[in-house]
């Protein structure tokens, strides 16, 4: 009897221990979904954003279930996915002011990694910990893991949410401003993923007219039709005697007296003259930064709008890319092109942009000695001028790309008071006004020194300085329209409302008379810069050059906004034809 009934208690048994383990499992994988919901709940707002992020949870959901069929492992990958997007997300925008979008995950190359590895050493090691404790836990859920999921059943939720996230982000599209307000971090990645799709599906990286019957070539054939008011390109001479070039950007620099009720030193506007005494004005393609757009368009001289959505990552998508540009226009007459960076030359990929375009020495924050970019000026023109004295070894021309970063943001701190000028008194601003505008007063300052060390020092040497403004500082949002509403000033800046664009450049001369100012209009892109550079330089213009300027005559400085963009979209053609854009 006792043998009958033992196997009896031991089937009971068997069956409340499945019981359970299903139990148990069943309220893990709920668990892990409470979890992954509580996540979103603390790190986006809004219904709209709420309901995207977890659709995008969904997604991720149902694509690990297409793959591994196991709900309870999918929820936890799908956790520690969202967990790492989101710790990514704010340590990106600690650092650029802008959370994770789709192209950080489209444009993944070496660059991206060893910048992370050296703003964070510890990160590698970090890394493998994490996936050390990772590794056993998921074998652990995946072993006691009792349920399946059909893969057509997966698949129909991987469709049902990538569609209703795509319906939800065409409805309501991502505005320019919402990737800096540092929240809703999955709902803006999913959003910004449809944006991603969309542009590369209809448009490609580039903006670019569709290819002809033939290449349209810059040669004789472009110039054809050529107004009869432009040179004829001649070569360059390598040996003919040119000035050293100085081209220095101005971090978040404008001319304060543009906006309303502004109060300012004696003397202000003088630094925004140039050796003429005319004041010019360049429009930037970003106000408040970032100001790699700048970086692109002086160098390229192209417009980093002709990337449209994608062009935050502009540097990124063109670096081996584009070779047409200022440095190798310069080189190919002679020059040494030398690029002072203030941050690590792997921040997007700034190294290998600027080599691209025929930069010969890059020399990046690490190089010069120091582990932050804010430094006074003083620090980057002594950088100059040790750099300038090596290069002069060689006997030829020198090109040097100088950034200042004294000017950067915020303003709500007293950066280096020690550095204060003499006799510096606040005009009776706001505080951050007038800490804006006392480090402006420090910049002119030392550009006053530096140029006088360089007649000093140099007293043989030709010196040819173009210094302008990368973009408006963000304090400028609240200078030129007070009690403006976000609305309208999104409206503004989403229509480049050329009051929030327009910073200056100014021309200088060290023993050196600029040998042509023609090309120096009052009012003209950013992207025109490398044009008036070389021609106040002497320096004949290569047919890429040459075709350009035709195209600021006819728009009047304009270059994307011409034509609605029509004018850039034919030259980026030329480009690609030509072979000086590949892969774009």
């Amino acid at each position: 009897m006792s043998a009958v009934a033992e196997p009896g208690r031991s089937e009971g048994s068997r069956a409340d221990g499945r019981g359970v383990r299903f139990f148990a499992s069943a309220g893990l994988v709920a668990a892990i979904h409470l979890a992954a919901l509580a996540v979103l709940l603390t790190t986006e707002y809004g219904p709209f954003a709420i309901t995207l992020s977890v659709l995008a949870w969904v997604f991720v959901n149902c694509f690990l279930l297409v793959v591994l069929q196991r709900p309870g492992v999918s929820a936890a990958l799908a956790l520690a996915f969202i967990v790492i997007l989101i710790a990514l997300s704010h340590f990106k925008f600690g650092i650029l002011q802008l959370t994770l979008t789709f192209l950080d995950f489209l444009i993944i190359d070496r660059d991206t990694f060893s910048f992370l590895l050296s703003v964070f050493p510890r990160l590698q090691m970090q890394l493998i910990a994490a996936g050390l404790v990772a590794g056993p836990l998921l074998w652990l859920i995946w072993r006691f893991d009792p349920f399946r999921v059909r893969r057509r059943v997966a698949l129909t939720g991987v469709a049902a949410s990538a569609a209703l996230i795509a319906a939800m982000s065409v409805a309501s599209p991502e505005q320019a401003w919402e990737p800096f307000q540092g929240v809703n971090h999955i709902s803006s990645l999913a959003r910004s993923g449809v944006v991603a799709v969309s542009r590369l599906a209809s448009t490609g990286w580039i903006e670019a007219d569709p290819p002809a019957d033939r290449p349209l070539r810059l040669g004789s054939e472009a110039y054809a039709a050529r107004p009869a008011m432009l040179p004829p390109v001649t070569a360059c001479d390598p040996a003919a005697k040119r000035p050293h070039i100085i081209l220095l950007l101005d971090e978040s620099s404008f001319d304060v007296t543009s906006a309303p009720g502004i109060k300012v030193p004696a003397g202000y506007t003088d630094f925004f003259k140039s050796i003429d005494g005319k004041r010019r004005t360049m429009i930037a393609e970003s106000t408040g930064g970032p100001t790699w757009y700048t970086e692109f368009n002086v160098l390229t001289g192209l417009s980093a709008r002709s990337f449209g959505d994608l062009k935050f990552y502009v540097t990124r998508i063109t670096a081996g890319r584009v070779t047409r540009g200022l440095p190798q226009a310069l080189q190919n007459c002679g020059y040494r092109t030398v690029s002072l960076y203030p941050t690590y030359g792997d921040f997007l990929s700034a190294r290998a942009f600027q080599k691209g375009t025929g930069v010969d020495r890059f020399i990046d924050m690490a190089e010069m000695g120091v582990n932050e970019d804010m430094q006074p000026d003083t620090f980057y023109y002594d950088q100059a001028l040790k750099a300038f004295a090596r290069e002069q070894l060689s006997r030829s021309p020198v090109f040097m790309f100088v950034y200042l970063t004294a000017n950067h943001f915020p303003w709500t701190d007293v950066y280096r008071p020690d550095l204060t000028p003499a006799g510096w008194t606040p005009p009776g601003n706001t505080a951050e006004v007038d800490e804006y505008i006392r480090r402006q007063t420090m910049t002119a300052n030392d550009y006053r020194a530096f140029t006088e060390r360089l007649k000093r020092d140099y007293p043989d040497e030709q010196f040819l300085v173009l210094r302008f403004g990368d973009h408006q500082p963000a304090i400028s949002q609240k200078m030129l329209e007070p009690g403006i509403d976000r609305k309208s000033l999104a409206k503004r800046l989403m229509a480049t409302d050329p009051r929030y664009f327009s910073t200056y450049y100014a021309i200088d001369g060290i023993n050196y008379s600029p040998a042509n100012l023609s090309s120096a209009l009052e009012t003209l892109d950013a992207a025109y810069i490398p044009l008036v550079l070389q021609e106040a330089a002497g320096i004949p213009l290569d047919p890429t050059f040459a075709e350009q300027k035709s195209i600021m005559l006819r728009c009047r400085g304009a270059f994307y906004a011409c034509k609605k963009g029509a004018e850039a979209r034919r030259f980026n053609r030329m480009l690609i034809d030509a072979g000086m854009i590949k892969g774009l």
